[in-house]
């Protein structure tokens, strides 16, 4: 059988209609938007809360975010920047420091909508997934008050692939020990083997500690020590050691939970001593460029004074 190459004619072009501008740069997608977004009509316009969680070159995004008809309204964030002041001051990209900001962003939300004492969280890092069946309904906190339910939300993971241990899952999990409400299970997190179909939940702790972080340390020190100084610079600067970074988490956890409200903003104060050069008028760009040309005129009629000699 003879292949043939499907043709596109002038009726084909003339249907055709673009992807959206944010598909098209690969940024959104609509599929998993539509299912994050889209609320029952007999919820009366209650909005479906995301924790949106975005990683950069050096640091994490954590956001808690509702979506209206005109754009999305971000409710509270927090990004990793913020650790050094609860004494992280170096990885702030890595999968602690992922756990870290999702506590941030989830105790500073419940402080601002009231539930910080209602809902603690899990106040012990231990790895496991918590739950509650309450009302014929299934909750991912420790106990469900009468009075007041848990703050729910979930997962936007935008176009990231989800991996088993992405730092994306390390996040979700800070912010469901931080006391919110996220739908979630332990398949893709750091420690579940999918063949035994059997979850480690001390491996996800070690990783939550920042373990995998040490024994890099360690290895590195032993093997190329040149590597070592030059990768973690901003750790020996700050005279972090791989035994102590597990009490290094645990000291943030705590000072998170202490005080989670945002820090105060600080009032920007321009340079008013920079001026900037006045726009050169017409008669003086073009004397500026007969200045150039009768400067090289000369210099080349010197040359050829020098090759005549």
């Amino acid at each position: 059988m003879v292949f043939v190459k499907a043709g596109t004619n002038k009726a084909y072009y003339s249907r055709y209609q673009v992807k959206f501008r944010r598909r098209r740069e690969g940024k959104t997608d609509y599929r998993q938007r539509k299912r994050l977004v889209c609320q029952a009509k007999n919820k009366y316009q209650t909005p479906k809360y995301r924790l949106v969680v975005r990683f950069t070159n050096r640091q994490v995004i954590c956001q808690i975010v509702y979506s209206l008809i005109d754009g999305d309204r971000v409710f509270c964030q927090a990004s990793s920047t913020e650790l050094p002041r609860y004494g992280l001051k170096a990885g702030l990209k890595n999968y602690a420091a992922a756990y870290c900001t999702g506590l941030l962003v989830a105790r500073r939300l419940l402080q601002k909508v009231g539930l910080d004492e209602t809902y603690e969280g899990n106040t012990e890092v231990d790895g496991n997934v918590v739950t509650t069946e309450y009302d014929k309904k299934m909750y991912y906190v420790d106990e469900v008050d009468e009075d007041k339910k848990p703050f729910r939300c979930l997962l936007d993971v935008g176009c990231r692939p989800t991996t088993t241990g992405c730092r994306v899952f390390g996040a979700l999990k800070g912010a469901a020990d931080g006391g919110l409400d996220i739908p979630h299970s332990e398949k893709r997190f750091p420690g579940y083997d999918r063949d035994a179909k059997e979850y480690d939940a001390d491996m996800h702790r070690e990783r939550i500690m920042g373990g995998h972080v040490g024994e890099y340390m360690e290895y590195l020190d032993e093997e190329d020590n040149a590597k070592y100084q030059e990768h973690f610079a901003s750790y020996i600067a700050n005279e972090y050691e791989a035994d102590g970074l597990e009490e290094l988490y645990e000291g943030v956890h705590e000072a998170i939970r202490e005080d989670p409200s945002a820090s105060e903003k600080k009032e920007f104060s321009p340079d008013k001593s920079f001026k900037r050069k006045a726009k050169l008028t017409l008669e003086e760009r073009k004397a500026r460029v007969q200045e150039k040309k009768d400067a090289k005129n000369a210099e080349l009629e010197a040359d050829d004074d020098d090759d005549e000699e």
